[in-house]
């Protein structure tokens, strides 16, 4: 099984209207998702709509393109342009109303430097985990805008920013941070994107720290030149991590000495995040100098630790509501300087790996992938399917 894919090209509305339009039923539910989660919290539709266009000034004046994306989206999709900022905003609308970020832990991210993989090209990757619904939702979405480098990302339908990787060779993953001082400005999912507009992680990160952050983030970020940086942000302060002897992972928490006083994740979601943390340092870690794609996909199977593993799988902390559960809902692997990515459709511990191959240049249409992985890592050439 692999995740929807499609190929967009042309100006950001154009990538935005054909977005909308190809998954225009995925896009409803994710709003349909969005506003469920809140209301469940007790947020009005009409609050969390109004919430979420206060935050559009700020992508307007900082990133365009991404205004126009989204404008894309929700006229393709025939959703309200509100509606359609929602998808871009769910933690920071939560923020907004209630006071307080929804508690949560999302994701496990790594990345590796020349010096600590078998063939001196860098890679990067991210287990992603959300609500387990979010798993219907997924997409890989590879864009060539008029104006820019070239895109393959993995989202939810209708976001227009999350992980992936750039033709420029940069490769962009996320986690989520808890601190206090959440407000107005830039939302955190569209850091990413920012990120990968630029050709260097030396120019993503000034870019990054200028920005009027809405909320906290923490980005790793890899060029093909073997440059990667572990960046932890508040809205107000940020902090870059070097790398390790060529390896840098990051779970949920900070880790960096000049912002472990902003740490406000609950005692239930900073032991999760720390035990995934020191997993990820020992299995990564056991592998320096040979990493691999292959290894890699490995690495983010690993089932040690249940609840608190690094591929998360239904029923492993359940929740009373289904609207809370987490899990891996997909699995990333990235080589920027080979324009490959591995992705899986779920917890990698119970899903395959599909590998993508950004394309030089195409018009709008759906890509085959290029086949499915199993243990064995065998993959065949990418395709091009022919929908118009």
């Amino acid at each position: 099984m692999s995740l929807p894919t499609f190929r967009f090209a042309g100006s950001h509305r154009d990538i935005g209207l054909a977005h909308g339009a190809s998954c225009a039923s995925l896009v409803r539910r994710h709003r349909d998702l969005a506003l469920a989660r809140l209301e469940a919290s007790g947020v009005a539709r009409e609050v969390a709509l109004a919430a979420a266009m206060e935050y559009r000034p700020y992508v307007v004046e900082h990133a365009p393109y991404l205004d126009d994306e989204i404008a894309g989206v929700a006229e393709g999709a025939g959703i309200d342009l509100a509606e359609a900022y929602l998808l871009q905003l769910r933690a920071e609308v939560y923020a907004r109303v209630l006071g307080r970020p929804e508690a949560s832990n999302e994701c496990t991210t790594f990345a590796a430097t020349p010096a600590a993989t078998s063939d001196g090209r860098v890679l990067a990757g991210q287990n992603a985990d959300l609500p387990a619904i979010y798993q219907e939702l997924m997409i890989v979405m590879e864009l060539h805008p008029d104006d820019g480098p070239s895109i393959l990302m993995v989202t939810p339908a209708g976001q227009v920013s999350y992980i992936g990787m750039s033709s420029a060779g940069m490769a962009v993953f996320a986690n989520f941070l808890h601190c206090d001082g959440w407000g107005l400005g830039f939302p955190r999912y569209l850091l990413s994107r920012y990120a990968l507009a630029q050709g260097s992680v030396e120019t993503a990160l000034a870019g990054l720290e200028r920005l009027p952050r809405a909320s906290s983030r923490h980005l790793m970020m890899i060029d093909q030149t073997g440059r990667a940086i572990s960046y932890e942000n508040t809205p107000a302060r940020g902090a870059a991590i070097q790398p390790l002897d060529g390896l840098a992972v990051h779970a949920n928490h900070y880790l960096s000495a000049d912002l472990a006083d902003e740490e406000r994740a609950n005692e239930r979601a900073l032991a999760n995040s720390r035990v995934r943390q020191r997993r990820a340092e020992q299995i990564f870690g056991d592998v320096r100098g040979v990493l691999t794609p292959d290894v890699a996909q490995a690495l983010f199977r690993d089932r040690a630790n249940v609840p608190d593993a690094i591929s998360v799988e239904p029923g492993d902390d359940p929740q009373e509501h289904p609207l809370y559960d987490y899990i891996t809902v997909t699995s990333v692997i990235a080589s920027p300087a080979t324009s490959e990515m591995w992705v899986s459709a779920g917890p990698p511990s119970a899903h395959p790996y599909t590998r993508y191959a950004l394309s030089e240049v195409g018009p709008e249409r759906e890509i085959a992938p290029a086949g499915d992985v199993g243990d064995g890592g065998q993959t065949a050439d990418s395709t091009i399917g022919g929908r118009a």
